[in-house]
Parts: C-alpha cells; structure tokens; sequence
C-alpha cells in the first residue's frame, strides 16, 4: 500500500511538472467560443466540496459571484518566477496537510478548487510571490487543525470577477488569461471597482482557481477571479 501511495504522488508530481509544456486548449471543456459566452459548474464540484457562492451579474467574458463566506488554509509566501512551479510546491504542503500532517493528525477530505494568489513581480523575469490554498470542508471550518507553516483565511463575503479558461494552466497562458478578464471589464462598473481594490491593496493582484486533478485531462475548468469591494461599485 505504501509502494502504491509513493508511486501515485511520483505520477502526480510528474504531472505538475510537465503541465506548463501543455496546449492550454488540451481537451478543455471550454472553447474559445465557448469562453466568451457562458460560464459553467465545474463538473469537479458534483463530486467533491467546492465554495458555494451566488451569481449576481452575468456578461459575455465575465461573471461577478458573491461568495458569502469562505475558510480556506494557506501557504506562507512562495517567491518563484513560475505559477506552475509555485502552485506544485504549495499544493505538496497542502496535500501533506490533509492527510494528516496537522497539530491534530486529522485527515481532511479533498475540495476544490486550489487556489493561487498571485502578486506579481515588476519585470517578466523577475520573482512573484505566490500564496496557495485549499477550501476547507464545512465540517472543518469551526476549527481547522493548525499546522506548521501553514494560515487560516476567513474570507467574509466577497465579491469576484471571474472568467473562466480550459485546458492546463500555464505561465504564459495565465497571463492571457488575466488580460482578457481585464479587457472585458473594461469600462464597466465591476472595473472601476476593482481597481479602487487594488489601490486599496497594492499587494494583490489577481487569483487562479485550478478545479482539477492533473490526472484529467478533459473537461477541465480554470478561473481567474479578480477580487473587489461591493461598496466600491456603489462609490463609481
């Protein structure tokens, strides 16, 4: 069993690993089209927990949700030129957490999806900081087992842009990603919101939500979330 166990995270870790060599379009469940028009449940959340949240507004790019509440634990800072890179090295510690490494020795169940704050850095090959964080299952969220290097984050309700993306993130195509999300939004209300939040907060910049197993390789659902005060909306 234990021969087993290693050689699944060996697979795993190769497969972190190699996912930023990949055709952002492999075998997506979204196409480019399909990424313009509508955004869709990722069919991860039918068999594990994901946030629930509320759609408030829906646009051709974009969806803004309300999350009411949220706990997610998270990595400390994680300084690397690569999201790839950066999300394999915070997912180990997290995946470690859940199975047990905590101050309570308490198994966790596996949510969706893992997310990436990303603050990026100034030059295109320069060191961005990352933070990485697993939901925590309602069940656990009273009082999630604390463990060495990793935090708490209680989101109160929060506001997100998202747009939605297929196939393997990568270091390039994320970019592009956050981009159009931007270029949708312009001239909007969310816009403007959004970047009075991040004057507010210069060390944030934007999210990714990865809701898949590297072991599949369809229908799989990244998002980019861009993150906002609604109080800021009633302000523009």
């Amino acid at each position: 069993m234990a021969a087993l166990k290693l050689m699944h995270l060996t697979l795993l870790l190769n497969l972190l690993s190699n996912t930023n060599n990949n055709d952002n379009k492999l075998g997506g469940l979204l196409s480019s089209n399909d990424q313009e028009k509508v955004q869709v449940l990722p069919p991860t959340c039918a068999r594990i927990e994901c946030p629930p949240y509320d759609v408030i507004h829906h646009t051709n790019g974009f969806e803004i949700r309300r999350y009411n509440s949220s706990v997610w634990m998270s990595t400390s800072h994680i300084i690397d030129i690569s999201i790839v890179d950066a999300t394999r090295t915070g997912f180990l510690q997290l995946f470690g957490y859940i199975q047990g490494k905590n101050e309570y020795n308490k198994k966790i169940e596996m949510t969706a999806p893992v997310m990436t704050q990303v603050s990026p850095s100034d030059g295109p090959f320069c060191e961005s900081s990352f933070v990485v964080s697993f939901y925590v299952p309602k069940e656990n969220q009273a009082d999630p087992p604390p463990a060495e290097g990793l935090h708490v984050q209680r989101w109160e309700t929060t506001y997100i842009a998202v747009r939605q993306f297929g196939g393997f993130v990568s270091d390039y195509g994320v970019g592009e990603e956050a981009a159009a999300l931007q270029a949708s939004l312009a001239g909007s209300k969310w816009a403007a919101a959004i970047e009075k939040s991040r004057r507010d907060d210069p060390s944030s910049s934007y999210i990714v939500a990865q809701y898949n197993s590297p072991f599949e390789f369809e229908n799989r659902v990244n998002e980019i979330w861009l993150t906002f005060d609604l109080k800021d909306v009633a302000d523009v």
